[in-house]
């Protein structure tokens, strides 16, 4: 159960990183923009190719990695709540 937090915490980084890349789109133009926010395969192209900034590699990198450790510590985080609520009867029975 201790993964839940971890997913919360690095899913508000990943947030944070994916801020920076909205609004960068947004001033470059509207239609980029919605497509960043709408379409995500689109933002980590974007993110690759069209992102300028002066820590393009900390953000960048900051929303690809905590992007997955999110997901990878959600998956985690449920699959032990499951196991713990799933009552399985002991063998032999």
């Amino acid at each position: 159960m201790p993964l839940l937090p971890l997913a919360i915490l690095s899913s508000l980084v990943a947030l944070v990183c994916a801020a920076f890349l909205i609004v960068h789109a947004f001033r470059r133009s509207v239609g980029t923009g919605v497509m960043v926010l709408l379409i995500p395969c689109y933002a980590f192209f974007y993110a690759f190719s069209q992102f300028e900034h002066r820590h393009k590699g900390l953000i960048v990198a900051g929303f690809v990695s905590c992007t997955v450790l999110s997901a990878v510590f959600l998956g985690l985080g449920s699959h032990a709540l499951t196991a713990l609520t799933a009552r399985v009867p002991p063998p032999g029975f």
